[in-house]
């Protein structure tokens, strides 16, 4: 009978077990499923149901540059010929150029950043680390009045980094380290300074025991900077709906927005936008992931 009770038990267990991963899993994909069917919807309508009524890829087709032809009259069957004036893959490579290239620059600045508080001794350094712990309580929406003074400022001199432009745009993302600098100096700490110490014995300088010991055993913690930043500013919207003005230099995030007007809301370009946008940040872990699962299953270092 205890044997039974027992039995009972790991069943339940299972159940219960396996009906919250289900509610889960639930709870994750439901809301990827309704953006997708309003996708595959006929017309500009807002997401309803999980199943789109009728099927049509006039929103793909527009988002990805290819004419298409639209109903303009539903009772004598009038159509036009409709293509995008500015098409929304320019955007989307705009997103993936300016992601990517700030993300290896916050790569750049926050490891050497790390390590300079990691491993050197200088004045002020405590002073220096608690005020990027400081900075980084504040978003940066709220130094846009500043951003756009700065930039209007500096491209009157440097043309190429001023407002509407892409590298503006990346000096302006590459001052918001401050978190990702306290993250990597964390993960610093974790590695002993004995195996360093050991190459500067054996010869080596700082900069070589940098490069060539302490780089390549931090792989892991650079893919998740590397996966958080791009996640992040594929997605960012405030700041650059400021710098960027014209709809040539738009990022995927401000293209898509232009889509929710007040009146006449597009939301089935929209929703095609947002899946599109998914396919790169997809992408990116794919191929970051097995450093972080070799970081995670490799064990940790031994002194």
């Amino acid at each position: 009978m205890n044997r039974m009770t027992s039995k009972q038990k790991t069943v339940a267990r299972i159940a219960i077990s396996h009906l919250v991963l289900i509610s889960v899993l639930a709870l994750v994909m439901v809301p990827y499923i309704i953006v997708i069917s309003a996708s595959l919807r006929r017309g500009n309508f807002a997401p309803a149901g999980l199943l789109p009524d009728k099927v049509s890829l006039e929103h793909w087709k527009y988002v990805l540059g290819i004419p298409y032809q639209e109903v303009v009259d539903s009772a004598t069957g009038e159509t036009r010929m409709v293509k995008a004036e500015t098409p929304p893959l320019l955007w989307f490579w705009n997103s993936i150029k300016i992601s990517a290239a700030a993300s290896i620059g916050i790569i750049l600045l926050s490891g050497t950043a790390a390590y300079a508080f990691a491993r050197l001794h200088f004045k002020f350094k405590s002073e220096t680390l608690g005020t990027l712990l400081i900075l980084q309580m504040f978003p940066m929406v709220l130094a846009l009045v500043a951003i756009y003074v700065i930039l209007d400022f500096t491209g009157q001199y440097v043309h190429w980094l001023g407002l509407n432009t892409k590298t503006g745009l990346m000096m302006v993302y590459l001052g918001g380290i401050s978190g990702y600098i306290w993250m990597i100096k964390g993960y610093f700490g974790t590695i002993p300074a004995t195996m360093e110490e050991s190459a500067r014995i054996d010869g080596a300088s700082q900069f070589q025991t940098f490069v060539q010991i302490l780089l390549p055993i931090s792989l892991p913690i650079f893919a998740v900077v590397f996966i958080l930043s791009f996640i992040g500013l594929m997605s960012e919207y405030p700041v650059a709906s400021i710098v960027l003005q014209t709809r040539s230099n738009w990022t995927l995030a401000v293209g898509a927005n232009s889509f929710l007007p007040e009146h006449d809301q597009l939301w089935g370009r929209f929703a095609a936008l947002a899946v599109l946008s998914g396919v790169p940040i997809t992408i990116m872990f794919l191929l970051c992931q097995k450093y972080i699962v070799g970081g995670l299953t490799s064990g940790g270092v031994k002194e």
